[in-house]
C-alpha cells in the first residue's frame, strides 16, 4: 500500500523552531518528526511513500533522500499553502489505488494498523482514527458530528462552536474517491480547501466511511509545548 505524507507546513506556531526547518525536522526525542511518521507506516505494511513538500522543501529531501529503511520516496511540491484537500490533491497523479494518508506533524502510538485493515478488508471509501479531546481543544480539529446511534453523519474543520468533542486524527485511508471530492471542495473561510470539507461530501454522497477510536495516544506537534510532552511520553515509553 501506498502513503501520502504531507509535510509541507512551515510550522509558523513553532517558531523558534522553525525558523531554519521544515516543520516535520523538528526533532523529538533526538529524531525528526518525520522519522518516526515513517516508522509508525513501515510498520503498518506501506511499501511507497509520497511526500508532498513545500516550506523549505530541499532541507526534507537532503535529510531523506530517494528512500527510507529501504522504501522509495516521491516528493511532490506544494507550491501555495492552500489546505490539507489541497495538498493531497498534490499527489493524485502518483497514487494508483487505495492509500494511507498521514500528518507528517503527528506522533502517534496507537492501533494504526486497525484502520489499514478496515480499508483492505473492508474496501471502505474512508477510514479514520477519532479520539475524545476536552471540548475547549475540540476547535483545533476536524470535528465529528454524530447521530443518536454514534454514526459519523457530518465533518467540521475547526468550527467555533463545536458540535461534539470527537476529533479526527492525522490519521486515514482513502479510495480514490477523495480525490474526486478534494476537487470538488470550495475554499473555506480561513480561505483553504479543507479536508474535513472533501470527507464530508463523501459522508453525503453515501460513500461507505469508517471511524475506528484510537487506542493509544497521538500528539499534534502545533507548539513547541507539544513537542516537549511528546518527548517526555516517549521517553516514558523507553524507560517501560
Amino acid at each position: 500500500m501506498q502513503a501520502v505524507v504531507l509535510a509541507a507546513g512551515k510550522g509558523t506556531r513553532l517558531r523558534p523552531l522553525t525558523d531554519d526547518k521544515p516543520k516535520v525536522l523538528v526533532e523529538v526525542n533526538g529524531r525528526p518528526i518525520l522519522a518516526d511518521v515513517f516508522d509508525n507506516l513501515i510498520e503498518v505494511g506501506v511499501d511507497e511513500f509520497v511526500v508532498v513538500v513545500g516550506y523549505l522543501k530541499e532541507r526534507i529531501i537532503e535529510r531523506f533522500g530517494d528512500e527510507y529503511r529501504g522504501v522509495p520516496i516521491t516528493y511532490t511540491h506544494q507550491r501555495e499553502q492552500l489546505g490539507l484537500a489541497h495538498a493531497l490533491l498534490q499527489a493524485e497523479p502518483h497514487i494508483d489505488d487505495d492509500f494511507v494518508l498521514m500528518l507528517g506533524d503527528n506522533i502517534f502510538r496507537g492501533n494504526l494498523g486497525d484502520v489499514v485493515r478496515r480499508q483492505q478488508e473492508s474496501r471502505v471509501d474512508a477510514a479514520f482514527l477519532v479520539e475524545t479531546v476536552p471540548i475547549e481543544d475540540a476547535s483545533r480539529y476536524g470535528v465529528c458530528a454524530t447521530n443518536g446511534t454514534g454514526e459519523i453523519t457530518e465533518v467540521l474543520e475547526k468550527p467555533d462552536d463545536p458540535p461534539s468533542n470527537l476529533v479526527m486524527t492525522g490519521f486515514y485511508t482513502f479510495s480514490p474517491a477523495i480525490f474526486h471530492a478534494c476537487h470538488l471542495v470550495q475554499p473555506s473561510e480561513r480561505g483553504e480547501y479543507e479536508l474535513p470539507d472533501a470527507i464530508d461530501l463523501l459522508i453525503h454522497s453515501g460513500r461507505t466511511i469508517d471511524a475506528i477510536r484510537l487506542d493509544g495516544w497521538r500528539l499534534d506537534i502545533g507548539y513547541p509545548e507539544d513537542r516537549d510532552e511528546a518527548a517526555a511520553r516517549l521517553q516514558s515509553t523507553d524507560d517501560d
